[in-house]
């Protein structure tokens, strides 16, 4: 004889639905009975059995007024067919239940996501007027909790939510329904602090956050791609995210809101409000954009281990422009890689895309890194040099030259 299968989560929630569905028709059925009304205080039986089938159903609904003694006088008029519907209502009440927590909360249970060790903190913000099976919901999203039933019975049914302290706390991935309440119960929340290196792109940032238990990787990324918040963030449908470059490299704290959507706008208003009107001006007198401002910041961020050479690389890009000689530097081709490469190809350079500097002449479709504060100056305040060329050594230092015979006996030595 085979083992009896277990039924497969379509069929689980089907069941589910189907046995709500009935029982919500035996409660309609029921108000249609003749109970005897009890007028208090303008409210009746009937009013009081829909409130708690509403409160069964985990909808919002008040606890109806005066309930014990309308219940005794309500005992005390009850005749033989009113007992009849009153077990009908208690069956009724106690198979909502029963669907509510065995039927409903069906649904197969969720992993922990793969970028979360046991170890990795994952930032939840409890926030004030959630029910408990919203809570439930997005822990079981976050990878905190493996099931939403017993969290569910414990916080709503035993009533231990009345006892949450809304906040921001650090949970870990799958943790029981126990720990989760008492730290809710507790009060002991956190601060959420993180750091964003100079030279990040957003997909940089977004595995930061990720990997830190603040966001969802792929949803930030997908909010970043047409994040532009300011007017000098060109939309460029060519560029993979609008908001690259223009996030702030910096260590933020976050008090509030614990999103993707919060988190951008923060991190572009710090570099929005960073980019001072002295910087605006020098920007406006070289005819530099805002945009290609950050744009060729970028392209140095990413060029330069060290600080004494931003400011000859950035004139080196501006004489390319000027002479109309493609940039051909290497970072908008890793740009376009998957991950870093120390050396790239002559194949590499063939690689179709618009941000190939190689292949195409002046400035890539938009930044390709978030510049610190020192690239971008030294964008605006470059270097009086006639340097052409350059190539760094295994070490990250550049060595420049004014024309190719010179630069190819660097790359010779260097490389």
């Amino acid at each position: 004889m085979e083992p009896k299968k277990e039924a497969e989560p379509e069929q689980k929630s089907s069941i589910a639905t189907e046995a709500k569905q009935q029982a919500e028709k035996l409660l309609a059925e029921m108000q249609k009975l003749h109970l005897p009304k009890i007028s208090m205080s303008g409210h009746d039986w009937h009013h009081d059995l829909q409130a708690l089938q509403h409160w069964f159903l985990g909808q919002s609904a008040p606890w109806p007024e005066k309930w014990p003694e309308r219940v005794l006088a309500f005992f005390s008029r009850i005749t033989r067919r009113g007992w009849v519907t009153l077990a009908g209502s208690l069956f009724a009440a106690a198979l909502l239940v029963g669907v509510i927590v065995a039927g409903s909360w069906s649904e197969p249970v969720v992993q922990q996501r793969a970028s979360y060790n046991a170890d990795t903190a994952i930032y939840y913000q409890l926030k004030p007027g959630l029910s408990a099976r919203e809570i439930a919901d997005e822990l079981v999203a976050k990878g905190v909790l493996r099931s939403k039933a017993d969290f569910w019975w414990q916080a709503r049914m035993k009533g231990k939510a009345a006892d949450f302290m809304t906040g921001t706390y650090a949970l870990k991935p799958n943790m029981s329904a126990d720990e989760v309440i008492a730290l809710f119960t507790s009060g002991d929340t956190t601060r959420v602090k993180f750091t964003i290196p100079e030279g990040f792109g957003v997909k940089e940032i977004a595995k930061r956050l990720a990997d830190e238990g603040i966001v969802d990787e792929q949803e930030f990324l997908a909010k970043a791609k047409h994040f532009a918040p300011y007017d000098y963030i060109e939309k460029k449908g060519e560029a993979r995210y609008y908001a690259e470059g223009f996030l702030f490299p910096d260590t933020y704290t976050l008090d509030s809101d614990i999103d993707a959507d919060h988190i951008l706008k923060m991190m572009a208003r710090d570099f929005d409000q960073r980019l001072t009107p002295e910087l605006r001006s020098r920007a406006e007198e070289m005819h530099l954009s805002i945009f290609d401002l950050v744009t060729l910041a970028s392209l140095v961020e990413k060029e330069c281990r060290y600080p004494e050479d931003r400011a000859i690389v950035a004139q080196v890009f501006f004489k390319r422009l000027k002479v109309g000689m493609p940039l051909q530097t290497d970072t908008t081709l890793q740009y376009l890689m998957a991950g870093p490469k120390e050396d790239v190809s002559l194949e590499d350079t063939k690689i179709d895309s618009p941000y190939n500097t190689y292949q195409h002449d002046g400035l890539p479709p938009g930044p390709i890194a978030s510049p610190g504060m020192a690239s971008i100056k030294a964008v605006l305040y470059p270097a009086d040099t006639d340097y052409l060329y350059f190539v760094a050594d295994r070490q990250g230092h550049n060595h420049y030259a004014t024309n190719y015979q010179d630069h190819m006996a660097n790359v010779h030595q260097y490389r």
